[in-house]
């Protein structure tokens, strides 16, 4: 895997996140805290850094970019409200198994839309400069990122502007929990 190339990057991602749900499903309910908190966690850094750094550049490269893109963010939306509802329930939730499996379902699938329409077309239509400078974007964009999904903040310019106090906020959030031991 080439981590220099955004799209070799974020298809080794899509990877990650379907070891990530596997991973929650196998845990035990001891276990099955950490590893959710790890699926959150990953799915809403990558998230904000495609949409601060891939999906603008796609809008603007790509024949039929707006549609693409607008496709690709009321999928992360949709996916994201889900994502914020299990969070905040927490792994005890009667429903959180099937709400897992649904949430697994609308991921899976949008990743494999991302891949299909948006990332064979921005490897086709840029140079591996190109892709190596947004490789390196998304690893800067990913490492300020916020690690809890925000359902509303799917554009380049919300993220880069709610991004930052959200990612605070978030980070605190995941401090105290980690302090009081909360397994939930």
């Amino acid at each position: 895997m080439e981590e220099n190339d955004v799209i070799d990057l974020l298809i080794h991602q899509h990877n990650m996140i379907k070891d990530l749900f596997d991973e929650v499903e196998r845990a035990s309910m001891s276990e099955r805290p950490e590893a959710f908190r790890r699926l959150v966690r990953m799915l809403a850094v990558h998230e904000t850094a495609e949409e601060e750094i891939v999906h603008p550049y796609a809008r603007r490269k790509l024949e039929g970019g707006k549609e693409i893109v607008d496709d690709r963010l009321t999928e992360e939306n949709e996916a994201k409200q889900m994502l914020e509802h299990m969070d905040e329930s927490g792994v005890n939730d009667p429903e959180f198994m099937s709400n897992l499996a649904h949430l697994r379902t609308s991921v899976l699938a949008h990743a494999q839309n991302e891949e299909r329409y948006e990332f064979a077309q921005l490897r086709e239509h840029t140079s591996e400069a190109e892709r190596r400078t947004m490789a390196a974007a998304v690893k800067a964009a990913e490492a300020i990122a916020p690690t809890h999904p925000h359902p509303g903040v799917e554009s380049a310019t919300k993220n880069v502007l709610l991004g930052t106090p959200a990612a605070i906020m978030d980070r605190v959030r995941d401090g105290i929990r980690r302090a009081r031991g909360d397994k939930s």
